[in-house]
């Protein structure tokens, strides 16, 4: 009989199969389908700083109309509240609270709701108080944490160390505060991308996500504006997770989890051989519905079957590339061979 239980950031798993953050893990009812029909655990979709930030500045803004309309003489003879900076801490804080305690109480629910993991998201881009968010994650019972970090490379003042040096200022802060198993989910600019990944995970944290599927961004040439290029993954993004997932399984100090464009169970499985501890599913639960779950678990296990493997441990990490016979091929960006009848 095959078994796919599996372990992740210390935590046992029925399988290796995740529901990644994303809108449908906002809902508890979800949350509830998405446990019933499999998954071996559940992130939540993650918590924006920028979140906070609007939040905070919407409450100001409503303050200073406030003032303006009830109390006119007294605005004009003083400056507008976010002008002094006490204030605008205040209710900056006070904003901040009342966000954090929502998205607090989800976890809760969430946790009380399902007898699987439950892993918090945060999306972080400063290193903005977050220490102590954690700290109040960790409270409900959640069973870990994933930090979603993601820092574009535009800014030109910025040196690669600058931009990189955010990740691990965030990792230190947030471990000092919190017990419970710490992951972090990156996007793939790094100036070197290997061993950038070796460094953070030798941070102590449990696991990394590679990779963090970026918004990118698109023109539309009819309105002369800009757009938004493709929201949902495809199934044929697997491949750059894929080769990563491969070069670093073996190296590193934790476990990896791999993200992006798997769509079912061949890209499920090929992850799985190139060393994933777990993988993580997005758009797929979008564009094919939660009935994927089963359907990934059951080709997977009939895989399995066929190629007598009888637990997931038993082939993973077979095509990573220190068990591949020629380990530069995983490697190699021009192929001759594989492009000189189109080229």
């Amino acid at each position: 009989m095959e078994n796919l239980e599996t372990s992740y950031l210390g935590l046992k798993l029925r399988n290796p199969l995740i529901a990644g953050s994303c809108g449908l893990t906002n809902s508890i009812s979800n949350i509830k389908e998405l446990a019933k029909k499999g998954v071996g655990a559940i992130v939540i979709k993650s918590l924006f700083e920028e979140q906070i930030q609007a939040e905070a500045e919407k409450v100001i803004k409503y303050n200073t109309q406030t003032e303006s309309t009830e109390r006119p003489s007294e605005t004009i003879f003083n400056k507008r509240i976010y002008d002094y900076d006490e204030a605008y801490s205040y209710i900056f804080d006070f904003a901040k609270t009342n966000t954090l305690n929502k998205y607090l109480g989800f976890l809760r629910e969430a946790k009380e709701t399902v007898d699987i993991p439950v892993i918090a998201s945060i999306n972080c881009v400063s290193n903005l108080n977050w220490h102590s968010f954690a700290k109040k994650v960790q409270e409900t019972n959640v069973d870990a944490l994933e930090l979603n970090i993601y820092i574009l490379p535009s800014d030109r003042r910025r040196s690669g160390e600058d931009n990189e040096k955010v990740y691990f200022d965030i990792i230190r802060e947030v471990r000092n505060y919190v017990n419970i198993p710490v992951a972090v989910k990156i996007g793939y600019y790094f100036s070197s991308l290997a061993q950038s990944v070796q460094q953070l995970s030798e941070t102590g944290i449990k696991g990394l996500v590679l990779f963090n599927r970026p918004y990118n961004t698109d023109f539309d040439i009819e309105k002369i504006d800009v757009s938004h290029g493709p929201i949902l993954s495809s199934n044929e993004e697997y491949n750059h997770t894929l080769r990563w997932i491969s070069i670093l399984s073996g190296h590193v100090k934790c476990d990896l989890s791999a993200s992006t464009g798997v769509h079912d169970y061949k890209a499920f499985v090929k992850q799985l051989l190139a060393g994933a501890a777990t993988v993580q599913i997005a758009s797929a639960l979008y564009k094919e519905g939660f009935d994927v779950i089963p359907a990934i678990l059951k080709n997977t296990a009939d895989w399995m079957r066929r190629h007598k493997f009888e637990t997931v441990d038993s082939f993973r990490g077979k095509l990573n590339q220190t068990n591949l016979e020629n380990p530069a091929a995983i490697e190699r960006v021009q192929f001759m061979k594989l492009y000189s009848d189109i080229v």
